[in-house]
């Protein structure tokens, strides 16, 4: 099992700044508590996400020395690949790449077979410079434009990024509109066809539906999660009304067996959240 614990998906969107210490000091408390990996920051446009613009004065804060945890970083372009190829203690680089054509230029300004293409340049530099890509297929369980969606969608670009060789595929529910019945033949089908990708599960989630959804994709193969403290954040790109990230404490309680994860500093963290996401 991993839990990759995201930070930069719940602050994202908080319109008044936070300033760059309280970033540094709740990113450092979560890497104490054993997390797989940290969604920490992102190396994109400051116009485009004004919270984040401070990503690399962040890094330079966080204590890697007594930690675990990896560090991922998400970019939408070759420019910010590169910027971000530039730090070694950044292991993985998360790209968005959407099953939504509408989505895909509201998020990045290219199309999907423009994205693909500096996909294919990015996953170039990440080799280069020793990190590992990361690709989300958002809006892989529908999207809110009323665009045309269908499972063999993400099957097909599944396909490509098989081909570009990536290894670390999330599907992602940016709107939370998952379910049971969307879910598990996906993350069945795909994990069978694809046996040298490893697939995430990245759900936006009401309180009440985070249960299923964390059940349905772990009976159908999942062992990888993203998800935020408290269920904080929401995608800005996405539309107005945002749907918040899977809980990780209520993830955390589907479980029964030991995630390696310190109890204490689990607490630690959820206590500073409060103070953080005010």
């Amino acid at each position: 099992m991993k839990i990759i614990e995201c930070p930069r998906d719940a602050m994202q969107a908080i319109s008044e700044f936070i300033p760059t210490d309280i970033k540094g000091a709740y990113i450092n408390q979560l890497l104490k508590v054993g997390f797989d990996t940290i969604d920490f920051g992102s190396f994109v446009s400051p116009k485009a996400i004004p919270q984040l613009k401070d990503t690399a004065q962040v890094l330079a804060k966080l204590d890697l020395e007594n930690t675990s945890s990896k560090l991922l970083s998400i970019i939408a372009n070759t420019r910010g690949a590169t910027d971000a190829c530039k730090f070694e203690e950044i292991n993985y680089l998360g790209f968005p790449l959407s099953v939504s054509e509408q989505f895909q230029q509201r998020n990045t300004k290219k199309s999907i077979v423009q994205a693909l293409n500096t996909l294919e340049e990015i996953q170039s530099l990440a080799i280069k410079n020793n990190k590992e890509l990361v690709v989300y297929l958002s809006m892989a369980f529908g999207n809110p434009y009323a665009e045309n969606y269908h499972p063999n969608i993400v099957a097909e670009l599944t396909e490509k990024l098989h081909q570009l060789e990536i290894g670390i595929v999330a599907l992602s529910d940016t709107i939370g509109v998952s379910s049971p019945t969307n879910i598990a033949p996906l993350f069945s089908t795909l994990i069978q066809e694809y046996p040298t990708i490893e697939f995430g599960a990245h759900f936006h989630t009401i309180a009440d539906k985070w249960e299923e959804k964390v059940e349905s994709a772990y009976q159908n193969g999942c062992r990888r999660f993203d998800t935020a403290l408290k269920g904080y954040g929401g995608c800005p790109m996405a539309k107005d009304d945002l749907v918040g990230n899977m809980p990780t404490e209520k993830l955390i309680t589907y479980f029964t067996e030991d995630l390696g994860l310190n109890k204490l500093e689990l607490e630690n963290s959820l206590a500073l959240s409060r103070t953080v996401f005010k």
